[in-house]
């Protein structure tokens, strides 16, 4: 996975701008990444842009994607331009992992991505990510963290049991690392 994922940062380079749309983030970069992860972006059977995720009487109301297995939505990709704070979409992500049935939602401005569950609180994602990956600053354990979303990997329990884990950890981190720090 490291391997794909370098290669995939590499081709960022390339493509990378300050101006670079949502939508032209979502398809140079963001699409590249779901098909590393081994999903056909062709098969709506796998991945539909533009899931239907209405919130209450809000209608119409759309995730950038949704993988699917055995046609029920196990992932949610929203996009940002590349580039975005990435902090200040975490709502609109909130709205929609809560009326759909996936336990993982990837906030995303296709160089960052944050990996959001409902650890916490069931059907009510978190509001940390218990994994961000950075594909400037990708290193081989991030790329191994990424391994059991692949298509041929991916098994709900074991993803959501290494969630509660790298949650934990950055937890004890959070609270003890400020008492590590000399004065």
């Amino acid at each position: 996975m490291f391997e794909r994922l370098s290669s995939l940062a590499e081709r960022l380079d390339q493509v990378r701008s300050d101006e670079l749309t949502e939508e032209a983030t979502k398809t140079a970069m963001v699409l590249p990444f779901i098909r590393e992860l081994g999903y056909d972006m062709f098969n709506p059977g796998e991945v539909i842009p533009e899931f239907t995720a209405d919130v209450g009487i809000k209608k119409g109301e759309k995730v950038d994607y949704a993988i699917l297995k055995d046609g029920t939505p196990i992932i949610l990709f929203e996009c940002k331009p590349c580039g975005a704070r990435l902090e200040s979409y975490s709502s609109q992500l909130y709205r929609y992992f809560s009326v759909t049935n996936a336990r993982i939602a990837i906030l995303t401005d296709g160089v960052r991505y944050q990996f959001f569950s409902d650890l916490i609180e069931p059907n009510k994602l978190d509001s940390k990510p218990f994994l961000t990956i950075n594909l400037d600053r990708l290193t081989q354990e991030q790329a191994e963290r990424v391994t059991p979303f692949t298509k041929d990997k991916f098994d709900l329990t074991s993803v959501i049991a290494d969630a509660e884990l790298l949650y934990a950890k950055s937890q004890i981190r959070e609270h003890v690392a400020p008492d590590l720090r000399p004065d």
